[in-house]
């Protein structure tokens, strides 16, 4: 006769030092997780707190609100009869750790400190498979994890977990953070359930919800059964015992109480993304979670015909279609109370969008900045084309006045009179940063947002986003070669600042076919250019030919 239990694991989208958000998101957890009909829940790494807590991790008062918050946890009515495991950290004889802490009906049993700290790069970790804990008995093994998304990483996290319990059996519960906690990174979810190697339960890797809980029924017999035919005899003998702690609860029903119609969870098919939909899916995710976090009021983008400002927007573009699907096809009722607010309507409206494209006209806005003697007529209509595509509240404006009216003043002040290198003189002057950030602050005032929203007379300024690539921060690169500090690098966000050039052009062409966006051909065929020189029949700027000439 087997023993079979239900076991949950989840994914939450927690915000670093948010704790009334933060509990709430955790006893929801716990709520879907008993309503599943599961004995144990796992919950991700720091999610009192959240992850990124920076230096507050070394204030007394962020151990003091953990502590309260848990109190609060472990007494609340939907927290019993289900064990725990919940991430916190936790002061011992004056030093902090990253702590487990398990739970069983008001009663802490016990705290579990993590002794492998981060050592690499960003929160990478010495990782161990937990063959020691397999040779002493443990049949479960939770893994709370604060792992943040990077292209082709999930394949290397299954083959940990999947290797780890191949090797020595097991059930492995891994739980993960999911979206921005308040840094410049992604968690990535995908929380599983791993039975000797095989995957039964997974999770999303890129979603809008806070709260995901994954559960399977598992047959502890089949954890004995592998191992029985292993050889670890001298192995086990060997093994130091880890400390027990007995507690009044059974995992499985006893035998005269089994459903018989309930069996154990199949093992499934690992999902995994394309990079380039990776490349779509995660930053998007982080840019819904900044800006509803921000309370802004939407995004900025200076929008150049070229490749990398398309990427940035077909990424807004994938962002407005998860929040279309989040509020329309699954009722997300966070997803809607941020959208309302977003895109300015009051929280009792019952507006609702009935495209992606919908959402995007009230909250992103792009611009194309030319100037009459340097842009060309296919950049100029391959952004406006883009933007009305995506939906886009687009500005097509000329900088001329501007330049003109700077270089007056400059001529005025210094009595020289500034030329373009190619006419002899120096690099062009750069205005677009100062434009850009001129309209995201007052875009949304001249749209007159405020009436529509008498809840928020104030909606806040548009983020700027940037569109240089990772190839071009690695140069120090932007445009003509030049320092960058006053063009596309400027912004408050970059959403593409860790993508290469040739991964970028591979997104737009996947994008053209999965968005059935068939003008984005066109932005990747087309040459590299800033138009930040005049135009003339012997001259046409080719930063592509530049570059090239530099290295």
């Amino acid at each position: 006769m087997g023993h079979l239990t239900t076991l949950a694991t989840c994914s939450l989208n927690q915000w670093a030092m948010d704790f009334i958000g933060n509990q709430k998101n955790i006893i929801e957890s716990i709520r879907q997780a008993k309503a599943k009909g599961a004995s144990i829940r796992v919950g991700p790494e720091l999610e009192i707190t959240g992850y990124g807590c920076l230096d507050h991790f070394l204030e007394s008062d962020t151990l003091l609100h953990t502590w309260e918050s848990l109190a609060e946890i472990i007494d609340h009515p939907d927290c019993q009869d289900i064990l725990l495991d919940i991430g916190a950290p936790v002061r011992h004889r004056d030093v902090v750790y990253n702590c487990r802490c398990i739970v069983y009906n008001k009663q802490i049993l016990l705290i579990r400190p993590k002794m492998s700290l981060a050592n690499d790069s960003n929160y990478y970790e010495a990782r161990y498979p937990g063959i020691n804990y397999g040779l002493d008995g443990v049949e479960i093994l939770s893994n709370s994890s604060g792992s943040h998304w990077e292209l082709r990483k999930l394949h290397t996290r299954v083959e940990l977990i999947r290797g780890a319990t191949t090797k020595a059996g097991g059930i492995y519960l891994y739980a993960n953070q999911q979206g921005c906690d308040g840094e410049r990174m992604y968690y990535d979810g995908c929380a599983m359930i791993v039975v000797n190697g095989k995957i039964v339960a997974q999770g999303s890797q890129f979603s809008l919800h806070q709260v995901e809980v994954v559960t399977a029924t598992v047959d502890l017999e089949e954890v004995r059964t592998y191992r029985n035919f292993k050889s670890r005899n001298m192995q086990a003998i060997n093994q130091p015992s880890f400390e027990r702690i007995e507690v009044d609860i059974s995992l499985s029903d006893d035998a005269e109480d089994v459903d018989t119609s309930i069996a154990p969870t199949q093992e499934i098919e690992v999902k995994y993304h394309l990079p380039e939909e990776e490349i779509s899916l995660g930053p998007a995710c982080w840019m819904w979670d900044f800006l509803r976090r921000s309370r802004q009021a939407g995004f900025f983008l200076p929008l150049s015909g070229g490749v990398d400002s398309c990427a940035t927007a077909v990424i807004v573009h994938q962002m407005t279609r998860l929040v279309f699907k989040a509020v329309t096809e699954d009722k997300d009722p966070q997803a809607i109370s941020d959208m309302l607010r977003i895109v300015g309507e009051p929280s009792t409206s019952t507006w609702r969008p009935t495209c992606p494209q919908d959402i995007a006209t009230r909250m992103f806005h792009t611009t194309y900045m030319g100037m009459k003697e340097n842009s060309s007529p296919d950049t100029r209509k391959r952004a406006a084309d883009l933007a009305a595509t995506i939906g886009a509240y687009h500005i097509d404006l000329d900088i001329d006045t501007v330049y003109h009216a700077l270089v007056t003043l400059f001529t005025t002040v210094t009595t020289f009179v500034p030329k373009y290198s190619m006419y002899g003189g120096t690099p062009a002057a750069r205005l677009r940063m100062v434009m850009a950030y001129l309209l995201a602050q007052l875009l949304p005032t001249v749209r007159q947002r405020n009436a529509k929203n008498p809840e928020n007379p104030n909606p806040g300024s548009l983020l700027v986003l940037g569109s240089a690539n990772v190839d071009e921060s690695l140069r120090y690169n932007y445009s003509l070669l030049l320092p960058g500090e006053y063009d596309c690098s400027s912004a408050d966000i970059n959403p593409i600042g860790g993508i290469s050039k040739i991964d970028l052009k591979r997104f737009i062409l996947w994008a053209d076919g999965s968005f059935d966006m068939p003008l984005l051909k066109s932005f990747v065929s087309a040459p590299p250019t800033a138009e930040l020189l005049p135009i003339t029949e012997a001259y046409v700027q080719d930063d592509g030919k530049s570059i090239r000439k530099l290295l």
